[in-house]
């Protein structure tokens, strides 16, 4: 069969892409902006991409063209997909029916930490001889690919409550149906389809009526927004999990989360020391615990894995120090999970002496208000509150998005800039030795990442 993809450079279809071509189909997509990872992705798996506005790939009629919720109505390729009544689906049903119908599903949905947790699911199983198949809106370390169709029964999906596509509207995650649930967490986010916490409440609730009664779903104890979910009805067992209360709790060994002990209800399970830091990652690993230990795994052998779990692409992954400068390149781009993530390397510095430098390490925060969430101007009042661990920020402001950041209402130095070019020669000229750099963005971030580490070398 010939599946052609429109839309094929987003992590999710791009992973639909590979996950056919693995099937054995013939696999051809289109796309406006291609970058690594997914463009090396795609040319590792043999997959040819064409540009955004070519239309030829309807000369020769493909069996199946898959729509990316990115595509709307009036896009050229999507017309004349229409206009040819071509057969056409989308990303998230085209999985169901391919490839979900007969697996064990695990589902890790959540405001924040899908791609994380998803990740430490799938390298659990793996780690224990499982051969799992997934699809992850990142790239794994320990894996290298963001999807795969694995062997065994069990396949591991990032749920995501985004829309569907332009002709489904529902969030992506209902057509999964998983035996496994884990909801991470639950805040108000992507104010471009949803008008507030309630509407994507229902949606959640529709993800919760699709779990089946010998499956099982796993939420924090502390996580109201979920709780006023499951009230509405479940028909599944659940379990909790926590710092300090749940089913599944993790004793901090030490402050900045890299080493804790794992306890099922009130015994001690293991203990895990990584490469990790911060306390959301720790709610992670015990969410990720719970999952496994569902799927068959021995708690002790879960808890054992995520001690060599390598982390993710683009969450926290350290580009490079040059001159005791040090830069990191994060995901993070909502105000909680910015906080969360300034937070965990804050106490990380706390804890490391840094021999050799004069002044105390600062903690810089450069970010990039990319999404259509904060652009819509959701988070302005919440958002100085997410950087208050960070010691100075800087920011990328496209004029274009005719958007203004509250600098005042920040506690530190806040330097803003409407060109990548403009905000590199400020950081080349004032970063320190001993500087811990965080770059943030859900975008490309326009290279800054590597053209940062390269300026700093040079000067």
């Amino acid at each position: 069969m010939h599946i052609h993809i429109l839309g094929i450079a987003g992590t999710f279809m791009g992973g639909i892409a590979q996950l056919a071509k693995a099937k054995g189909h013939q696999v051809t997509g289109s796309d406006k902006a291609i970058y690594p990872p997914m463009s090396t992705q795609l040319e590792q798996a043999g997959i040819e991409v064409s540009a955004d506005d070519d239309l030829s790939f309807l000369k020769l009629p493909p069996d199946q063209v898959v729509i990316g919720n990115a595509m709307s109505r009036g896009h050229l390729a999507v017309e004349a997909t229409l206009n040819a009544q071509q057969v056409y689906t989308s990303g998230p049903q085209w999985l169901a029916e391919n490839l979900l119908h007969d697996r064990w599903v695990i589902a890790v949905a959540g405001t924040h930490g899908k791609t994380t947790t998803s990740a430490m699911v799938a390298w659990i199983l793996e780690a224990v001889g499982l051969n799992p198949g997934f699809l992850i809106g990142g790239v794994p370390e320990n894996f290298g690919v963001s999807a795969r169709l694995g062997a065994g029964p069990f396949f591991v999906v990032e749920a995501d409550e985004y829309d569907t596509a332009f002709f489904d509207k529902r969030s992506k995650f209902v057509h999964y149906h998983p035996r496994t649930l884990v909801m991470n967490n639950l805040e108000f986010d992507h104010a471009d389809i949803f008008a507030d916490l309630a509407a994507i409440q229902t949606q959640f609730h529709h993800l919760v009526r699709t779990v089946p009664s010998n499956g099982l779903i796993i939420y924090p104890a502390d996580e109201p927004s979920l709780e006023a979910v499951l009230k509405r009805g479940c028909w599944t067992p659940t379990q909790t999990l926590g710092l300090k209360r749940g089913d599944w709790q993790a004793g901090l060994l030490r402050d900045d989360g890299s080493c804790f002990s794992v306890l099922y209800q009130g015994k001690l399970v293991g203990q895990v020391s990584w490469g990790m830091t911060g306390l959301h990652n720790v709610k992670n690993a015990l969410s990720a615990i719970a999952a496994s230990v569902h799927a068959g795994v021995p708690a002790f052998e879960a808890v054992n894995a995520l001690c060599s779990f390598k982390g993710v692409r683009r969450r926290m992954t350290k580009v490079g120090s040059v001159k005791g400068i040090t830069i990191y390149d994060d995901f993070a781009h909502h105000p909680t999970a910015i906080g969360l993530t300034l937070q965990g390397l804050k106490k990380q510095m706390d804890q490391t002496s840094r021999p050799g430098f004069d002044e105390p390490s600062r903690l810089i925060a450069v970010f990039e208000p990319r999404s259509n969430t904060m652009r819509l101007g959701v988070h302005k009042d919440t958002l100085p509150q997410a950087f208050i661990d960070a010691d100075q920020v800087y920011a990328f402001i496209d004029p274009a998005w005719n958007w203004q950041l509250p600098v005042d209402a920040f506690s530190q130095t806040v330097t803003t800039q409407s060109s990548y070019n403009a905000l590199l020669e400020t950081l080349s000229n004032e970063l320190k030795p001993g500087d811990q750099v965080v770059l943030m963005s859900n975008g490309s971030f326009g290279g800054l990442h590597l053209r940062l580490l390269e300026a700093l070398s040079l000067a």
